[in-house]
C-alpha cells in the first residue's frame, strides 16, 4: 500500500509563494509519475502538473511560469513552488503517485489567496 502525505497550504496575499510538498511511503515503484492536482470551491478538481521520475516536467496553462514541481526520489517526495499566487488559486491541492498498479492521493491541502 501507499500513502501520500501533503504539506504546506496555508493563507497568502494574492502576488505571494506557498511551497507545497508531499511524502511517499510504502511500495513504490521507482518508475512512477508524480503530479499535483486541485480543485477550486465548487468546481471540479483540476490537473495542475506533473514529474516523471526521469525528472520531465508537464504543466496546465493556467499555472505556466508561475508554479515550479520538483521531486526528490531518493525521499519519494514531491514539492510544488507556487508563485505570484492569484485568488483563483485558490483550492485545495492534492499530490498523486501514479505507478503500474494504480493512481494513489493524498488527503489534500488547503490554498486560499486572498485578493
Amino acid at each position: 500500500q501507499v500513502q501520500l502525505v501533503e504539506s504546506g497550504g496555508g493563507l497568502v496575499q494574492a502576488g505571494g509563494s506557498l511551497r507545497l510538498s508531499c511524502a511517499a511511503s510504502g511500495n513504490i515503484s521507482r518508475i512512477n509519475v508524480m503530479a499535483w492536482y486541485r480543485q477550486p470551491p465548487g468546481k471540479q478538481r483540476e490537473w495542475v502538473a506533473n514529474i516523471i521520475a526521469n525528472y520531465s516536467t508537464n504543466y496546465a496553462d493556467s499555472v505556466k511560469g508561475r508554479f515550479t514541481i520538483s521531486r526528490e526520489n531518493a525521499k519519494n517526495t514531491v514539492n510544488l513552488q507556487m508563485d505570484s499566487l492569484q485568488p483563483e488559486d485558490t483550492a485545495v491541492y492534492y499530490c498523486t503517485l501514479t505507478t503500474s498498479r494504480g493512481t494513489y492521493w493524498g488527503q489534500g491541502t488547503q490554498v486560499t489567496v486572498s485578493s
